[in-house]
């Protein structure tokens, strides 16, 4: 049996990729078992709603005129339509990746003081109401950040990605404020940054795969309407099943989170060496739990 992962130790950044499913790999079930827990209700209230719209949609599909006769020809009749319904999708997401950001983050940070043991449901609970509001409030800032970073000519946007990725794990790791977790994910990606992008674009690509590949019921079943139903392009099944691929997918979003977790931990010991104090303190003492045998160093 493979020890389990060790968050605090340096790494080559290639093998941050490899340790993320090594480490989703040796907890998938308490792992997946805490995110079903807190985050199961924001995912099937999430469901719904997306279910409820694109039947909706389906329907409308069959009879467009039944859109004019209610709201007639005017150019936010689509949003008149629909947009209550994607206003609680949107804050169905919002809540989900809240929350599932706050459960993962939550589950390694009582992970390493464990020793490396994975924690129970409620312990991660007692983590997950204390950050889950600070998280959605830091959130919804850091997104607004970034966003404009992407609007300025996407350059200050780029820049920015480093140290968005890491904010969230500083803030939950260090438990660190706003503003220390702003000001601490800059200052360790700066002598690191080029390595730092480039490890966070493969993950985003091996994500995006990975969703792709969840996703690949829902375009076969988009052809298949295409030519079958020529007059009805979305069909209840479409539907359905593009719905239930967008939650699925979800999970997905696990390796960029246990990867961001892992690139902080990276950069955290090359600029202070934390793990190897730490494991050097606790060199002898009977009640230990950290372990210490057979983790590589680098110097």
């Amino acid at each position: 049996m493979k020890q389990a992962v060790e968050f605090r130790k340096l790494r080559e950044f290639g093998d941050i990729i490899g340790d993320t499913f090594l480490f989703i790999k040796q907890n998938f079930k308490p792992l997946f078992k805490c995110i079903i827990y807190l985050c199961g209700i924001f995912i099937l209230a999430g469901l719904a709603s997306t279910l409820v719209q694109q039947l909706q949609m389906s329907k409308d599909m069959s009879d467009p005129m039944s859109i004019t006769k209610v709201y007639g020809n005017s150019p936010f009749s689509m949003f008149y339509r629909y947009g209550l319904q994607y206003l609680f999708i949107l804050l169905f997401f919002i809540l989900i990746y809240t929350s599932l950001y706050t459960t993962v983050l939550s589950y390694i940070s009582l992970y390493i003081r464990k020793g490396n043991i994975p924690p129970s449901v409620a312990e991660v609970w007692a983590y997950y109401k204390y950050y889950f509001l600070r998280m959605m409030g830091s959130g919804f800032v850091m997104t607004i950040f970034f966003v404009l970073g992407f609007i300025l000519c996407l350059i200050p946007g780029f820049y920015i990605l480093p140290a968005f990725t890491l904010f969230f794990p500083i803030m939950i790791m260090e438990n660190g404020s706003f503003g220390y977790s702003f000001t601490r994910s800059f200052k360790l990606t700066k002598d690191n940054w080029w390595i730092t992008f480039a490890t966070i674009i493969v993950i985003l690509i091996i994500t995006s795969f990975a969703s792709f590949v969840i996703n690949i019921p829902a375009y076969v079943i988009a052809m298949i309407s295409a030519f079958t139903h020529l007059e009805q392009p979305i069909t209840k099944t479409y539907a359905i099943v593009v719905s239930l691929g967008q939650y699925l997918a979800l999970f997905v979003m696990t390796i960029p989170i246990i990867s961001g977790a892992l690139l902080y931990y990276n950069l955290a010991e090359r600029a202070e060496s934390g793990g190897l104090l730490s494991r050097i303190n606790n060199l002898g003492r009977q009640d230990n739990t950290v372990p210490t045998e057979n983790i590589p160093e680098e110097y």
